[in-house]
């Protein structure tokens, strides 16, 4: 009888299946390598949506464990927080951009229906497969959706750089940090592009506002001021339809993302993963439903990570559990909270500027790695539609009920798409 967790097996020495494990002192210091590389990505997002960072790296733990557990320790991944989200949270929050987000309850009420939504559909690719996903939500569709997302978001960068010269020569010069990193570092170095060039747009501004004058200085009293160790900040949701029915959406990225990574995971380590599709959905769901009642970013299993694992070929689950252990101690630690608070707002700008144009270029790479032909004018026009109402911020309004420009491209591409499913002709 097969046991509901593997018995991991003691590996020294090549690749480390997920069933397999390091000898401790080296799980745990990959444990923390994992960290590192997820800790900028995961910080960013709820600092962009107006969530305290804190709170949300605590809740990254907390899912990674969920995802461990209802997956029976067998899918090597960590859940961070989903940039798919910002876009809709700052939509129905009517978020400004700075601080904390005075309308977060009703961020959380969204992301909790996300969760729920993504669980059910878990539950319905348990009992039917991925086909019916595959066919409700070909390349062209998902792509479509994941660069109108990137598009929609543009808006918010440019203005984080946009008050001031010195802010926007801050902004670019920390986009131009990440870009360097990423391209040219080698090793751990090339897996932290966000976390350098967050570190390095930090100094630019440190020395041009807090030496120079030319910039609001940053002020470092909150950090003296908080306890080492404390209970996040924990915020309950507020469940309104209209932010609900907004955000809720969202569940249908997260599970084009999820399959991916698990058909990228299935490749890296020659295992058959099909069969963990369904309960990795579910457990994300609920992961993210979890970390939405308690104040946290909707959660995704993050490529950062599958970046280290690539690279190191070292894919034991238990590794994970030791990541989410040290996210849950940087979780208790407000001073580690208040420290990330102290990111200038232009450097914040420059990681959007880059993260978010990224979101838009995935969708472009969607198209290139699955071959969609744009010389079928279905395709174009779902892809062309799509990209304008969600670049534009087209809102759909109903009564009381409005639809941002997220939402409008989301279902636009998938109902346009079965419309003209079956329909085709040959350019004019």
């Amino acid at each position: 009888m097969t046991s509901f967790f593997p018995r991991w097996t003691l590996k020294t020495h090549g690749d480390v299946a997920p069933d397999e494990r390091l000898p401790w002192p080296q799980t745990v210091v990959m444990g923390i390598q994992h960290v590192v590389a997820m800790f900028g990505s995961t910080a960013l997002a709820p600092i962009l949506m107006g969530f305290d960072p804190n709170t949300s790296v605590f809740f990254s733990g907390i899912g990674t464990l969920i995802f461990f557990l209802m997956t029976g320790g067998r899918l090597p991944s960590y859940l961070g927080s989903s940039f798919a989200f910002i876009a809709v949270v700052i939509a129905a929050t009517g978020y400004a951009g700075s601080g904390p987000n005075a309308n977060m309850g009703l961020a959380l009420g969204g992301i909790v229906a996300a969760g729920v939504l993504y669980a059910l559909i878990g539950v319905l690719v348990q009992a039917f497969g991925t086909g019916w996903i595959e066919r409700l939500m070909p390349p062209v569709v998902t792509g479509a959706i994941v660069a109108a997302i990137g598009l929609n978001l543009a808006p918010v960068a440019v203005k984080s750089v946009s008050a001031s010269t010195f802010d926007t020569l801050v902004g670019l010069l920390t986009a131009l940090a990440v870009g360097l990193v990423a391209v040219n570092g080698r090793g751990a170095v090339g897996r932290l592009p966000i976390l350098l060039g967050a570190v390095f747009g930090y100094a630019v501004y440190a020395l041009g506002a807090n030496g120079l004058g030319y910039g609001k200085p940053i002020d470092f009293s909150g950090i003296g001021q908080a306890a080492w160790f404390g209970l996040p900040r924990f915020t309950a949701p507020e469940f309104s339809a209209s932010a609900m029915v907004l955000i809720a959406p969202i569940a249908v990225i997260l599970v084009a993302e999820n399959l991916g990574h698990v058909k990228a995971l299935a490749a890296m380590t020659g295992r058959d993963f099909d069969p963990l599709i369904g309960r990795a959905f579910i457990a994300d769901g609920v992961a993210t439903a979890v970390s939405g009642m308690g104040g946290g970013t909707g959660v995704t299993t993050y490529a950062e990570n599958m970046g280290v694992m690539a690279v190191t070929r070292i894919y034991s689950t238990l590794v994970f559990v030791v990541a989410a252990g040290v996210a849950l101690l940087l979780g208790f630690s407000p001073k580690f909270g208040a420290l990330i608070l102290t990111i200038p707002g232009p450097v914040i700008g420059g990681l959007a500027l880059v993260v978010f144009g990224l979101i838009a270029a995935t969708g472009g790479r969607i198209w290139v790695l699955n071959r969609v032909d744009f010389a079928e004018p279905r395709n174009l026009l779902v892809a062309g539609i799509a990209l304008t109402a969600g670049a534009g911020d087209l809102s759909l309004r109903l009564g009381s009920f409005t639809m941002g420009g997220i939402g409008t491209a989301t279902f636009g591409a998938i109902l346009l798409y079965q419309v003209l499913r079956g329909r085709r002709s040959t350019p004019a």
